[in-house]
This record gives structure tokens, sequence and C-alpha cells, in this order.
């Protein structure tokens, strides 16, 4: 009997934890290598039926087509909520409802299957609605609507649902290009790493407008100064920070330019530093930049060319903040209006919109250059990628 004892206590020491390590399931433990990349696109003209879900593995770099995780209009941008539990898209309309607004639409996410489930949908306040991001809370979603011209913020409930605008802001005036700043064109908003100022890129205006961010009402007021210029006729698009804090670079569509900033994070103002093209000097074609994003190394930073259709690099002097262009890597289809970087870092997966598919390339961490993995994925008009861990 003491024999029979020992044994069992011996057995639950050595066995116990490979019993335990046995009986995890993957929800416990996911494989942190393995992602849903969920692609937002065109619906409008094109083959697409919404927004597609793919599985991605960040180990070997491969895009697998997985289905159409929802049917919507034209969902071109998407965010994912800081838990990782719902996904937002706008709906990059003119007309919703008979009102001219587009829409904010709000999905849970399955994380097993990679489907999504509506939750409801809102409209954006202004029409052609075509960035959306969170603030530092997860409590409010930030919205920007091209045509219409204008910024609102909408609370966001504990179970992922979009609420009543609790801000909305009007942009007013033109630019220096008549054709295509004949009125304000927000294109991008997104908020500070300490949630208190919101920062609204205006195509139309030729600024970067800073806004004072309530997280208590999700309020927003004039910064002071309220705004950041670029040169006359740039038509700034996007903009990205270094994950130092201390710069911040915008990405100008109409003169195809990238401009650094020094960024102070006391009054959330911007300092001009450099200003530098995207393409070579010999490329005489019509162009339009789209994306642009910082390395988390923060050593590089690379940008989209549409007409070009490659993405620029740049490498980042981490003293000064300065650009220098290090090289031109052509994207292997047509229209790279967005790509994305995984979230190793690893692999930048360029959406090339009007050749209706996603080409993977490698990132050299030395050099930051490009290289083609011969990895590419078919889908409709491809706009915005996005990622969410896969359980």
């Amino acid at each position: 009997m003491k024999m029979t004892r020992r044994f069992f206590a011996w057995f639950l020491i050595i066995a116990a934890p490979l019993l335990l390590s046995v009986a995890r399931t993957p929800a416990d433990n996911p494989n942190p290598s393995q992602y849903f990349a969920f692609i937002g696109t065109y619906t409008s003209k094109t083959d697409s039926k919404g927004i597609y879900s793919f599985h991605f593995d960040s180990a070997t770099g491969r895009l697998t087509s997985m289905a159409v995780a929802a049917t919507t209009q034209d969902p071109s941008l998407l965010t994912v909520a800081p838990n990782e539990k719902y996904l937002y898209a706008v709906n990059e309309l003119g007309n919703f409802d008979g009102n001219k607004s587009g829409a904010a639409t709000s999905y849970s996410i399955d994380s097993k299957s990679g489907r999504l489930t509506q939750l409801n949908q809102v409209p954006s306040g202004g029409a052609d609605p075509c960035y959306l991001s969170f603030d530092q809370t997860g409590k409010y979603l930030l919205v920007a609507n091209y045509t219409g011209g204008s910024v609102a913020t909408f609370p966001v409930t504990p179970d992922g649902r979009i609420g009543p605008a609790s801000a909305f802001v009007q942009h007013t005036g033109s630019g220096h290009n008549k054709e295509r700043q004949e009125g304000p064109h927000a294109h991008f908003i997104a908020n500070s790493a300490d949630n208190r100022f919101v920062f609204v890129v205006d195509l139309g205006l030729d600024e970067v407008a800073v806004y004072h961010f309530d997280p208590a009402n999700g309020s927003l007021t004039p910064g002071h100064p309220p705004f950041a210029k670029l040169a006359p006729g740039a038509g700034p698009r996007h903009l990205a920070f270094h994950p130092n804090g201390k710069f911040a670079y915008v990405l100008s569509e109409v003169n195809s330019t990238v401009t650094a900033f020094a960024y102070d994070s006391k009054n959330g103002s911007f300092s001009t530093l450099q200003t530098l093209s995207t393409i070579p000097k010999d490329f005489t074609a019509h162009n339009d930049t789209a994306e642009i994003v910082v390395h988390p190394s923060g050593k590089f930073l690379y940008a989209s060319n549409r007409g070009r259709d490659s993405i620029a690099e740049f490498t980042i002097d981490p003293a000064k903040g300065t650009l220098t262009l290090a090289g031109d890597f052509p994207t292997q289809g047509k229209t790279p209006r967005n790509f994305a970087l995984d979230p190793t870092g690893k692999f930048l997966l360029a959406a090339n919109q009007e050749s209706d598919n996603i080409v993977i390339f490698r990132i050299d961490q030395s050099t930051g250059a490009l290289s083609a993995t011969g990895q590419v994925a078919q889908v409709p008009a491809p706009v915005d990628i996005v990622f969410v861990p896969a359980k």
C-alpha cells in the first residue's frame, strides 16, 4: 500500500505538468505567429462582396485566403478595438439613408473562425468617410469624412456598438489646387499617445488640424496652435508618428512628398524639419501617394506610390528625425492604395487595388530593404489590411 501511494505521488509530480499541457486548448495558449488579416475593399464597380478574412502566418509570411467575413458596401478602411474583440469599418458612401453621409459599422470578431457579425451601423456625419481610429482608452471611435470635409467622434459601448456622435467638426476653406482642393477633405484622424490631442490631416486645406481631446466626454476643441501647414498644393493625406513620439511624418498625395516634423507633446504642435519626394527625379508620369508607415524599430519609413506603383523606403536619423531615401521597390501590382507591416515587423503586405492582389515582401531588419517572397494572394479591390491574433 505504501509503495502504491509513493508511486502515485511520484506520478503526479512528473506527469501532471504534461497532462496540463495537453489539456490546454488553443484559446488558452494561442500560437503567437497566427493571425487573421482582414481586408477592407471597394465594392462599387468591382467584384468585391465586402470585408475578406485571411489567415496570416508571421513565421513564414504566408497569407492564405479564407472567406468573405462580412458583406457590406465599400468598407474601405478598417480598425480593430484595443481589446481585439471588435472590428470597425467606414462605409465610404456619398449617400446613406437619404442623407449626404457615409456610415461606420461595428462587428464582433469570432476569434476562432475569423467571421464577423454586424452589431450596428451609424451615419458618419459626412460624405465618403475614409479613415477611422480609436482613442487610447478604446472608448471613442474617431472618423474622418473626405468629401464631407468633417470629423466626428463616437462613443463605443462595452459590447462594441457605436453610439451617437459626441463631437462633430466641419472644416471650411479651400486650397491652392482648385481641382483637388476646392474644399476641405479630411483624410486621416488619430489621437496622440497621451490622449490629449486629436490630429486631422486635411488634403483640401494643406494642413494638419490639431484639437484638444477630452476623453471624459469625447469632445474636440481647437488646439493652440490650431494647425500645422504644409506647402500650398501639397494635398496631405496620412500621418505616422515615430515610436519615440518626438517626430511625425506627413505624406502628401498631390505633390508626392513626405514631410518630417519635430513634435512638441506639450501643446501638440509640429515644426517642419524637411520635405522629400517619394518618387525618383526622372519619373515624369502622374503619381499619387497613398500610405505611410514607420517600422516598429524606428529605423525605417515606407510610403506607397500610385502611378509609380512602388514602395519608397527612407531611413530615419534617430537623433534628428530626418529622412534619407534608401530604396524604391515595385509592388508587382497596380495602384498600391494601402500596405501594412505584419505585427512582427518582418513582412510588408502591399495591397494593389487595381490588380486585385496582395503581394508579400520580406523586410531586411538591418537595411529596411524589401524582397518579394513570391507569395501573392488574390482579393478584389483591396484597400486596407488589419491584423488580429487567431486563437
